[in-house]
């Protein structure tokens, strides 16, 4: 494991304000990333090393910050038109909040305070907002923030990490993740406890990450995705890295099971899990998701949470 580095993503005082709160990046964070060694992209640039090894909270925290800083551009170019402006997807296969009503009815969301936690361009917040819910969206990355603030939205965006949220106890009825934050933290209980803190009581928090079977196959989206390729048991982290050896992008693996303990260890009751199947009408890849494996194979587990 590297060394401890300083977080680079300043804590925010806890707020009970619901004033808009665009943080700018820790100024003395690189604007890019050091040159990476390894094969050389196709504009001349050089890729990072991917590898596997321990990478723990601050190193995590400040890689996807900075990685998601410098790609939330390309990512929305590439998959806006997917996740639309004002759609509530929960992942690749297409599961829409509006027929899934995993948060509940849409029609009780209305006067609803719900914080979404890796909100990138902040779609999902922005359906909550036309449901009369009144959501609160958070994001890591500044960057993918700009979008939200491109796109539109009179709902507040709070560039924090979410394992130190910034908000008072108590502060909202639900909180919603589709893929954010929770694939890229070393300490996913760190995280699920924040939320358990700012929900008040009998709250909901939905949250969906990659089903922890992907990690056992190559991230393909064709026939040689179809072969293992590792053990699921095996939770080393997925890096990629610099020449120094420092971290640009990190993702976590965890098994069913250490995601259903997370859950219960944050104190939360677990009430559902969905493992979505693949619909007929989505003939999208995304990544290693594809129709051809999205029908054999979960892609996508969303872990349903109540506070009691």
């Amino acid at each position: 494991m590297s060394p401890p580095e300083r977080v680079a993503a300043r804590r925010l005082r806890k707020s009970t304000t619901r004033e808009p709160i665009i943080q700018e990046p820790d100024v003395h964070e690189p604007a890019e990333a050091p040159a990476a060694h390894g094969a050389s992209g196709a504009d001349g640039t050089d890729e990072p090393e991917a590898t596997r090894r321990d990478a723990g909270v601050t190193e995590s925290s400040r890689a996807n910050r900075g990685w998601w800083d410098r790609n939330a551009d390309d990512y929305q170019v590439e998959h806006g038109t997917f996740l639309g402006d004002n759609r509530f997807v929960w992942g690749p296969e297409g599961l829409d909040e509006v027929e899934a009503e995993l948060l509940g009815p849409p029609e009780e969301l209305k006067g609803k305070d719900v914080l979404e936690i890796g909100a990138g361009a902040a779609q999902c917040a922005r359906w909550l907002a036309a449901q009369g819910a009144r959501p609160v969206a958070l994001d890591l990355s500044h960057r993918q923030l700009q979008h939200a603030l491109r796109i539109g939205g009179s709902f507040p965006l709070v560039c924090a990490d979410a394992g130190d949220l910034p908000f008072a106890d108590a502060s909202f009825d639900l909180a919603c993740s589709a893929y954010g934050a929770l694939p890229f933290v070393a300490d996913p209980v760190r995280v699920l406890r924040e939320v358990r803190r700012v929900l008040r009581p009998g709250g909901r928090f939905v949250f969906s990450v990659t089903h922890p079977i992907r990690w056992a196959f190559p991230d393909e989206p064709g026939p040689e995705g179809l072969s293992l390729s590792g053990s699921y048991f095996d939770r080393t982290p997925y890096v990629e890295q610099d020449e120094r050896g420092r971290a640009v992008y990190v993702e976590h693996h965890r098994t069913l099971g250490d995601r259903v303990r997370d859950v219960v260890a944050a104190d939360f009751r677990l009430v559902d899990l969905v493992e979505p199947e693949w619909p007929a009408w989505n003939t999208s890849e995304w990544g290693g998701w594809s129709p051809l494996r999205g029908n054999l194979i979960p892609g996508t587990a969303i872990f349903v949470c109540e506070r009691d």
